[in-house]
């Protein structure tokens, strides 16, 4: 009886950490954190349609009229969010490599 609540246990932990290294894993894969440096890199419309009239009118061209400044979200919370994310991928990646190689020596391949 025993051990089957513990396998049942460690049935949902291990399924709640391959839910959580799959999230980590697909946010990192889709390329999210190039996508935001790429908008910002690129200028909208508006500060385009700004620009063809200064170069119109023949004024000092400066891009920082035209970028927007990114805004600072690094924090704390922030901080600490990034540390604990890292730090469980580390482990739950680690958990997975030994859970396969685990398979593969039960399945003797």
């Amino acid at each position: 009886m025993k051990t089957k609540t513990l396998n049942k246990i460690f049935k949902y932990i291990f399924i709640v950490f391959f839910i959580t290294f799959l999230a980590l894993y697909v946010s990192q894969s889709t390329g999210y954190f190039e996508f935001q440096n790429k908008q910002k890199a690129t200028l909208t419309e508006n500060q385009i349609k700004k620009f063809e009239e200064d170069v119109k009118k023949g004024k000092n061209i400066d891009i920082d009229n035209y970028v927007t400044p990114p805004k600072n979200y690094d924090n704390t919370i922030a901080k600490a969010g990034l540390k604990v994310s890292e730090t469980a991928e580390k482990y739950v990646q680690k958990i997975i490599t030994g859970s396969f190689k685990l398979f593969s020596k039960l399945l003797g391949e």
